[in-house]
Protein backbone atom coordinates (compact mmCIF):
# COMPACT_ATOMS: atom_id res chain seq x y z
CA UNK A 1 0.00 0.00 0.00
CA UNK A 2 1.31 3.43 -0.93
CA UNK A 3 1.02 5.71 2.12
CA UNK A 4 1.64 9.44 2.11
CA UNK A 5 2.27 11.41 5.30
CA UNK A 6 -0.82 13.61 5.45
CA UNK A 7 0.25 15.64 8.48
CA UNK A 8 2.18 15.65 11.72
CA UNK A 9 0.13 16.42 14.83
CA UNK A 10 1.76 18.47 17.59
CA UNK A 11 0.19 18.85 21.04
CA UNK A 12 0.34 22.36 22.52
CA UNK A 13 -0.95 23.83 25.77
CA UNK A 14 -1.97 27.16 24.25
CA UNK A 15 -3.22 27.15 20.66
CA UNK A 16 -2.74 30.90 20.07
CA UNK A 17 0.84 30.79 21.40
CA UNK A 18 1.48 27.72 19.26
CA UNK A 19 0.10 29.46 16.18
CA UNK A 20 2.35 32.45 16.78
CA UNK A 21 5.40 30.25 17.28
CA UNK A 22 4.78 28.11 14.18
CA UNK A 23 3.98 31.13 12.00
CA UNK A 24 7.40 32.50 12.91
CA UNK A 25 9.13 29.14 12.62
CA UNK A 26 7.65 28.20 9.24
CA UNK A 27 7.35 31.70 7.82
CA UNK A 28 3.83 30.70 6.84
CA UNK A 29 0.43 31.67 8.25
CA UNK A 30 -2.04 29.34 9.90
CA UNK A 31 -4.53 28.65 7.12
CA UNK A 32 -7.30 27.03 9.14
CA UNK A 33 -8.55 26.67 12.72
CA UNK A 34 -11.16 24.09 13.62
CA UNK A 35 -12.80 22.63 16.71
CA UNK A 36 -13.42 18.88 16.92
CA UNK A 37 -15.87 18.56 19.78
CA UNK A 38 -15.91 14.75 19.82
CA UNK A 39 -12.16 14.80 20.57
CA UNK A 40 -12.32 17.86 22.89
CA UNK A 41 -9.68 19.58 20.78
CA UNK A 42 -9.06 22.76 18.83
CA UNK A 43 -6.76 22.51 15.85
CA UNK A 44 -4.73 24.86 13.70
CA UNK A 45 -3.22 23.89 10.36
CA UNK A 46 -0.09 25.04 8.57
CA UNK A 47 1.14 24.14 5.11
CA UNK A 48 4.79 24.66 4.24
CA UNK A 49 5.60 23.42 0.76
CA UNK A 50 4.22 19.84 0.79
CA UNK A 51 4.32 19.46 4.59
CA UNK A 52 1.19 19.90 6.69
CA UNK A 53 1.38 20.50 10.45
CA UNK A 54 -1.61 20.27 12.79
CA UNK A 55 -1.44 21.89 16.21
CA UNK A 56 -3.79 20.36 18.79
CA UNK A 57 -4.89 22.01 22.03
CA UNK A 58 -7.31 20.51 24.52
CA UNK A 59 -10.60 22.26 25.18
CA UNK A 60 -11.04 20.37 28.46
CA UNK A 61 -8.64 19.92 31.38
CA UNK A 62 -9.20 16.15 31.23
CA UNK A 63 -9.21 15.85 27.43
CA UNK A 64 -6.98 13.42 25.55
CA UNK A 65 -4.52 16.14 24.50
CA UNK A 66 -4.37 17.59 28.04
CA UNK A 67 -3.66 14.08 29.37
CA UNK A 68 -0.96 13.58 26.73
CA UNK A 69 0.74 16.89 27.66
CA UNK A 70 0.51 16.08 31.39
CA UNK A 71 2.23 12.74 30.74
CA UNK A 72 4.73 13.57 27.99
CA UNK A 73 4.79 17.36 27.61
CA UNK A 74 4.14 19.38 24.50
CA UNK A 75 5.43 17.89 21.27
CA UNK A 76 4.72 15.42 18.53
CA UNK A 77 1.44 13.68 19.24
CA UNK A 78 0.86 11.64 16.08
CA UNK A 79 1.75 11.04 12.46
CA UNK A 80 -1.15 10.82 10.02
CA UNK A 81 -1.11 8.81 6.82
CA UNK A 82 -3.53 9.46 3.99
CA UNK A 83 -5.22 6.32 2.70
CA UNK A 84 -7.58 5.95 -0.26
CA UNK A 85 -9.96 3.56 1.54
CA UNK A 86 -9.90 3.78 5.32
CA UNK A 87 -12.27 0.83 5.85
CA UNK A 88 -10.10 -1.59 3.87
CA UNK A 89 -6.92 -0.28 5.56
CA UNK A 90 -8.48 -0.71 8.99
CA UNK A 91 -9.47 -4.27 8.08
CA UNK A 92 -6.02 -5.07 6.69
CA UNK A 93 -4.21 -3.70 9.75
CA UNK A 94 -6.58 -5.36 12.19
CA UNK A 95 -5.98 -8.72 10.47
CA UNK A 96 -2.24 -8.06 10.69
CA UNK A 97 -2.54 -7.73 14.47
CA UNK A 98 -2.56 -3.97 14.94
CA UNK A 99 -4.67 -2.59 17.79
CA UNK A 100 -7.11 0.02 16.47
CA UNK A 101 -8.40 2.62 18.91
CA UNK A 102 -11.75 2.85 17.14
CA UNK A 103 -13.72 0.12 15.39
CA UNK A 104 -15.19 2.40 12.74
CA UNK A 105 -13.84 5.60 11.18
CA UNK A 106 -14.91 8.80 12.87
CA UNK A 107 -15.13 12.43 11.82
CA UNK A 108 -11.84 14.24 12.27
CA UNK A 109 -10.59 17.71 11.45
CA UNK A 110 -10.04 19.03 7.92
CA UNK A 111 -12.92 17.05 6.35
CA UNK A 112 -11.32 13.68 7.12
CA UNK A 113 -12.53 10.31 8.29
CA UNK A 114 -9.98 9.06 10.81
CA UNK A 115 -8.90 6.00 12.75
CA UNK A 116 -6.06 5.74 15.23
CA UNK A 117 -3.65 2.86 15.76
CA UNK A 118 -2.53 2.32 19.35
CA UNK A 119 1.10 3.30 19.98
CA UNK A 120 1.75 -0.16 21.47
CA UNK A 121 1.21 -1.55 17.97
CA UNK A 122 3.55 0.93 16.28
CA UNK A 123 6.75 1.18 18.32
CA UNK A 124 5.33 3.85 20.64
CA UNK A 125 4.00 6.15 17.89
CA UNK A 126 0.32 7.06 17.66
CA UNK A 127 -0.64 6.60 14.00
CA UNK A 128 -3.67 8.22 12.41
CA UNK A 129 -5.17 6.90 9.19
CA UNK A 130 -7.17 9.51 7.35
CA UNK A 131 -9.30 9.66 4.24
CA UNK A 132 -10.65 12.82 2.69
CA UNK A 133 -14.43 12.75 2.58
CA UNK A 134 -16.09 13.43 -0.72
CA UNK A 135 -19.36 15.28 -0.80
Amino acid sequence: MNFKVEHIGIAVKDLNAGISLYEQLLGSPCYKKESVQSEQVETAFFLKDATKIELLASTQPDGVIAQFIDKKGEGIHHIAFEVPDIISEMDRLKKAGFLLLNETPKQGADNKLVCFIHPKSANGVLIELCQTQTS
